[in-house]
């Protein structure tokens, strides 16, 4: 298997984690077949197509590559009809979404780099590709976005984005940096999901009591 078979097949499978993430979100909300399709193929390429857009890479690789939707389309169709014993593997599919986020994250990292994008853009562009599906799979399904929750997930995208940019910047884009970067994502993410790590949050608190309404002064 040639290099370039194996990194396709890597990110089919990405694709394919995603999807199914997505469509199980849709089958929960009570969506009809197309709706489950539909939000899986947007989890799925929903962060591929805003990094191709950005980039400038028309038509995006979801549309130019045939494999990538109807993986999407497949898995998302599966899952419609397969989600009883799909929901039974959940600490399966959340090891996969790790690995397909650690995956994500250094290829749309990497292609940024490759259009001549800037260090900063390049990791927020990184992080975009990571994320940006399950962003739009909650705001289809009507859930405020994990992303701006407690739980460590783009924190770890953009963690491995900086790597990536920094490795080439030392000029250490090889594969085995590379892959030590999509292990440094997938590690954060389990390991906060394992340990319940969190992001801060504001403490809010109850507005200050008072003796009651009074009229105005005499």
């Amino acid at each position: 298997m040639t290099t370039s078979t194996a990194l396709l097949l890597a990110d089919l499978a990405g694709v394919a984690v995603f999807a199914a993430s997505g469509a199980s979100a849709a089958v929960a909300k009570r969506l009809d077949l197309f709706g489950v399709v539909f939000v899986g193929f947007v989890a799925a390429l929903g962060g591929g197509i805003v990094r191709d857009l950005v980039i400038d890479e028309v038509p995006p690789l979801a549309f130019a590559d045939w494999r990538y939707a109807t993986t999407a389309a497949v898995t998302a169709g599966a899952i419609f009809w397969l989600h009883p014993q799909f929901a039974r593997l959940r600490t399966t599919v959340l090891v996969l979404d790790a690995a397909g986020l650690g995956l994500f994250t250094v290829a749309g990292t990497l292609k940024a780099l490759d259009a001549q994008v800037p260090p900063v853009g390049a990791c927020l562009i990184g992080m975009i590709t990571a994320i940006g599906g399950g962003l739009c799979r909650d705001l289809l399904t009507g859930e405020i976005p994990v992303v701006l929750r407690r739980e460590i997930y783009a924190v770890a995208a953009l963690a491995g984005s900086i790597v990536v940019v920094l490795l080439d910047g030392l000029g250490y884009a090889g594969p085995i940096p590379l892959v030590a970067a999509v292990l440094l994502v997938f590690g954060l993410r389990l390991v906060a999901l394992r340990r319940r790590w969190s992001a801060p949050v504001a403490a809010l608190r109850p507005p200050p009591r008072t003796g009651g309404i009074t009229g105005p002064p005499d």
